[in-house]
This record gives C-alpha cells, sequence and structure tokens, in this order.
C-alpha cells in the first residue's frame, strides 16, 4: 500500500527555522500567543488584503476599461474611431452575474446558441443562468438529466450540427464520468475527421477549487487531468471582468473549451464590469504585479492568497517578523494570472523567470502529475541556466479533500509566504 505523504520541506542552512518540519511562520505566530505579551487585536476587517480589499480587483470604471488585452466584440463595426473608454458604460458585478452577462450576450447575437446542463432552466445551483430561460425560451435553455455522460454527448452532438453549445457541469467534482466523451470526441472529432468534422462551438462551463467545506466531491481541482488531451482548450478566470471576456472568448473560440469557474468567487469577487460585448485572450497569462526577484505563478482562487502572501512578505505583522529575514523583504516579487490552463503560456512565464532567476507555483490540486508539474518541467529546460533555486510547488495536498478543516488542505498565503523565503534564501 502507498503511504501518501506531504511534499518534504527545503532544509537551508540558513536559517534553522526553514529546516523544522513545522511551518516556522505557524511556530513563531504560536509562540507568540502562548506568551504574556499583549497582542493587540487586529481590525474587524484585518491587516492584510482579502479578496473583497484585493488590489487586483478593477473596482474604478477607467481601470475597468482599461483591462489588458480587452478587445470590443462592436469597436470595428460600430464605432470604429471609439477610444477604449468613451462612452463606454460599467455595471458593479460579482462574478457569476458577470457569467450570466457572458451567456446573455453570446445567446442573443447567436440565435444557435443554446444552454442546458442539471437544473440550469431555473438558474442553477450557484445562479449563473438565472433569468435566462425567461429571456430566451425553454427550447434553448433546458434542464438535462442527471447524467455528465449524456451532457457531454449531447453538447458534442449539437456542435457537430452547426449550433453553439452551452454546457453546464454542476460541480467539476462530477466531470470524471463525461471524461470519455471529452477526451476521446470532444478533444479528437477534427482530428479523427480529417476536418471534416468538429466540436469547436462547445463551452463545458463548471465550478471547481474549494469553497471551505465542500470535502471530497465538491472541492475538487480537476484542471490537470487534461493537460494531455490535445484539442481541447482550459481556462480558469479569476475575477468577474475576466469571466466575462474569457467565458465569451471560449464560446467564440474554434475549439472545445473546459471553463473552471472557482466557486468561492462567484460572490465574493466584485469589480465594475463593462457592460458591451468584449472579448479577452485566451492562451494569454497576464501578469498582476511586476518584479524582479521571484516570479510566483498561479490561477483562481489562489491568485488572492498569493497576493496576501507577497503583503506578508514585505511587511511582515510583528506576529511573524522573526520567520521573514529583513533582508528579504524588500524583495520584488512578481506574481503571474495563468488564466489559460490548456495551451498554457510558455513564453510569458519562460521570460519572466529569466529575468527573476525563481518560480513558485501554486495551485489547490495536488502536487503528484499536477499542472505545477508540466510547468517545472519546462522552466527547468528552458531556464536552466539562469535559475537560482529550484522551482518550488506550493499544492494542495496528495490526499482527497478534508471534509473538516478545508483551509488546511489549500495552499494558504502561510505556506505561500513559507515557499517565497525558502526560495530566496537557497
Amino acid at each position: 500500500m502507498t503511504i501518501l505523504k506531504p511534499y518534504p520541506r527545503l532544509s537551508l542552512p540558513s536559517s534553522k527555522l526553514l529546516a523544522r518540519n513545522v511551518s516556522p511562520l505557524r511556530g513563531a505566530s504560536q509562540r507568540r500567543n502562548n506568551s504574556s505579551e499583549a497582542v493587540e487585536a487586529p481590525p474587524a476587517g484585518g491587516h492584510l488584503p482579502s479578496i473583497a480589499t484585493s488590489q487586483i480587483l478593477r473596482t474604478k470604471r477607467e481601470s475597468a476599461l482599461r483591462t489588458s488585452g480587452l478587445v470590443w466584440a462592436d469597436e470595428d463595426s460600430i464605432a470604429p474611431s471609439r477610444t477604449i473608454v468613451g462612452g463606454r458604460e460599467t455595471r458593479k458585478m460579482n462574478t457569476y452575474q458577470a457569467i450570466r452577462d457572458a451567456m446573455g450576450i453570446a445567446m442573443a447575437k447567436d440565435e444557435t446558441a443554446v444552454v442546458f446542463g442539471e437544473d440550469v432552466a431555473f438558474g442553477g445551483v450557484f445562479r449563473c443562468t438565472m433569468g435566462l430561460a425567461e429571456e430566451f425560451g425553454k427550447e434553448r435553455v433546458f434542464n438535462t438529466p442527471l447524467t455528465e455522460q449524456g451532457i457531454a454527448g449531447f453538447g458534442i452532438g449539437l456542435a457537430v450540427m452547426g449550433h453553439t453549445a452551452i454546457a453546464e457541469i454542476q460541480f467539476a467534482d462530477y466531470i470524471y464520468p463525461a471524461f470519455d466523451q471529452i477526451v476521446n470526441e470532444a478533444a479528437k472529432i477534427r482530428y479523427r475527421s480529417g476536418g471534416s468534422f468538429n466540436c469547436g462551438a462547445l463551452t463545458i462551463r463548471t465550478p471547481t477549487m474549494a469553497v471551505g467545506h465542500g470535502g471530497l466531491y465538491h472541492s475538487q481541482s480537476p484542471e490537470g487531468f487534461f493537460m494531455g488531451a490535445s484539442g481541447l482548450k482550459i481556462v480558469i478566470p479569476r475575477s468577474p471582468i475576466q469571466a466575462k471576456g474569457l467565458l465569451l472568448s471560449s464560446i467564440r473560440d474554434p475549439n472545445p473549451v473546459i471553463f473552471m469557474e472557482p466557486k468561492i468567487l462567484y460572490r465574493s469577487a466584485v469589480e465594475q464590469v463593462p457592460a458591451d460585448d468584449y472579448e479577452l485572450p485566451l492562451g494569454k497569462a497576464e501578469t498582476l504585479i511586476s518584479g524582479s526577484d521571484v516570479t510566483v505563478l498561479t490561477w483562481g482562487t489562489p491568485v488572492y492568497h498569493c497576493e496576501t502572501a507577497i503583503h506578508m512578505f514585505n511587511n511582515p505583522p510583528s506576529s511573524i517578523q522573526s520567520a521573514v529575514p529583513t533582508s528579504l523583504r524588500s524583495a520584488k516579487v512578481e506574481l503571474i494570472d495563468l488564466r489559460s490552463i490548456l495551451p498554457w503560456d510558455v513564453e510569458a512565464v519562460v521570460e519572466s523567470v529569466n529575468r527573476t532567476g525563481r518560480l513558485v507555483i501554486v495551485h489547490e490540486a495536488g502536487m503528484t502529475a499536477g499542472v505545477g508539474a508540466e510547468i517545472a518541467a519546462e522552466v527547468q529546460k528552458r531556464c536552466f541556466l539562469k535559475l537560482n533555486a529550484p522551482v518550488r510547488r506550493v499544492t494542495g495536498w496528495d490526499v482527497p479533500v478534508a471534509l473538516q478543516y478545508e483551509k488546511f488542505h489549500i495552499p494558504d498565503s502561510i505556506r505561500i509566504l513559507d515557499a517565497l523565503v525558502e526560495t530566496l534564501t537557497y
């Protein structure tokens, strides 16, 4: 029987703290709590950035309309002389509202577009399809039987016959029964038919990642299982603006796309989202914070954990200051959101690592054979002579997601901060 073990920590001779099996940061905090020294209570919202207060989110109209890579779908046909800001409006939306808005635009402009899945007619579990059946009719927005294999197969058939199929798998954890249809049919049908048929108009939406209490059947991150399926695209947005633009690009892309939506961000991430039809590029990563000393690469919910970790790294709270050497605090950390998992933006990642010399990859899925493994191997091959430290992965543990204490399973800001210190002191 194979015994699953956590990834061993690096033992650093320059720091006894970092050679411990227990996180030095957690240990420092525990020693602080056990001491008699008075600790001032933090403000209600805490000192550290959260999803609600993230500087990454675009909460102002001007910054939202200047989102990097944004392309207006009507720019050429309606107003070729209009600037990217002039005349455009935004609306405050959370992620599920932005996804609903994207599907509404896609269906209004494409009469062949249909939305289907388990319970989508009344809005779905997360309300992403709320009101679509009333707006477009039950022939275009309808429920399916509880069969993921059937949903994927039906979507493939619709797409092959010329429809735009937008399928919903209620949870990414239940995409496995549809695996054969997706990997053996959707991904290969263009190749198999010599280009005579394709199901490029198929988009499969599904909620993914941890939600805090989902356990082993509602908090998985299965994006890595599709990495070897040539012919598919895998996309994971981090925010409402990203969700709308990337989903519209996915629906219109000439390849089948699995669009994975981090469920905890459905309501917690809020931005001013452009009201017009726009797209964001697939296969392109985005640099959120520029830096020169270490690259942090992630996607989905961990983007915000990484932002918190970087803030703690540069300005550590008093309870963990002893675990973050003063000499490191001025280091510049570059944060990249990969966005597209397949294909992933090799050029952007390699360019960043060649500049910084260090890479930390963060994802919620387990470490073994995760997406980070593929990225680490490619970076090692292309950046070997530039690397100043081994590529570090901070991931979920190689065990089923816990029914309790889910927070200890995911790569939180403390574990990411550990990895930054270890990598910079290697």
